[in-house]
């Protein structure tokens, strides 16, 4: 092919629009649970910056952070801090990260509306019920006062962040689960699947149990203090035992352009408010305000483990 000035310039053009549309999309993935709460901040985001383009996939924190890893992806939504061997993944790519907390979850355990015999139950019970090789089929092996049936059990998938903080703080160890229950990345399958069976069980986070409390009932949880019904209080206030913070993970290589940036930074500062909306638990204000500093002044890695 002959190269006059004219294909010269085409090319050139063609190849400033690519890298152009390239630069002006912000890709999202990871948590179903965060979600709700960044397509909010899209929404109101892409408002304002028409020009922007952003897509946000659901793949689990954990299906999100293997594409974060491999620079897929600009930010993650995580509903668990980054994992040890997650950092070391990203790091053999040269990522690194902010990770920034956003809001309080609670995990909500469901049941079906049409069962009136249990109101809550212990860390133990719940331990019992879901424990590698348990032994409990039926809702009498929990408690015998209840009946003689079957527990039908759903929960998130193993790519969810919410899989992995339920093993942890509920079995006792990261990943260990019984493999007998019904396992999605999709939360409408857990609610269907509860909601449809009187003597389901599940768990997912509680501002999807908000959206859906017309065909669900959550259940009060005991970790030896008394039974604690999950709602914004005991969750911001940690009397819930099976509160959580979530978080956004960015690369900083991704922040370094102004869309990102601008994103991040529109983000913590309109969280609070569209936390709620969305039924999420806000942050204290110094946390927005801490993450904020953070993000400007360029610290990166783990939240929780990184002194702020």
């Amino acid at each position: 092919m002959t190269y006059t000035a004219k294909n010269v310039l085409f090319l050139i053009i063609t190849l400033f629009a690519s890298v152009s549309a390239k630069a002006d999309t912000i890709k999202i993935d990871g948590s179903s649970t965060v979600f709700p709460v960044t397509e909010a901040i899209a929404e109101e985001f892409r408002s304002a910056n028409p020009k922007i383009k952003i897509t946000i996939g659901v793949s689990g924190t954990g299906g999100g952070f293997k594409k974060f890893a491999n620079g897929e992806v600009d930010i993650n939504n995580a509903s668990r801090p980054f994992k040890d061997k997650e950092i070391a993944a990203a790091a053999t790519k040269g990522i690194n990260f902010y990770e920034l907390p956003i809001a309080y979850d609670g995990l909500s355990i469901i049941v079906n509306k049409k069962n009136t015999f249990v109101d809550s139950l212990t860390i133990d019970q719940l331990k019992k019920i879901w424990e590698p090789n348990s032994k409990v089929k039926t809702w009498k092996d929990v408690n015998s006062a209840w009946p003689d049936k079957k527990i039908v059990l759903y929960g998130p998938g193993p790519d969810s962040g919410t899989f992995d903080y339920f093993t942890e703080e509920v079995v006792g160890t990261p990943r260990a689960m019984r493999s007998d229950f019904t396992s999605t990345e999709d939360d409408n399958v857990i609610v269907n699947g509860v909601s449809g069976d009187e003597f389901a069980l599940g768990y997912f986070g509680f501002a999807y149990f908000q959206e859906n409390a017309s065909k669900l009932r959550a259940l009060s949880i005991d970790k030896g203090k008394g039974p604690v019904h999950g709602e914004d209080k005991t969750i911001s206030n940690g009397s819930y035992p099976l509160a959580r913070p979530l978080f956004i993970v960015i690369s900083t290589k991704a922040a370094e352009r102004q869309e990102v940036k601008d994103f991040v930074n529109f983000y913590l500062k309109n969280a609070a408010k569209l936390a709620k909306e969305v039924g999420y638990t806000a942050l204290p204000s110094d946390m927005y305000t801490e993450a904020t500093k953070r993000f400007q002044t360029g610290k990166t890695g783990n939240w929780m483990t990184t002194s702020h």
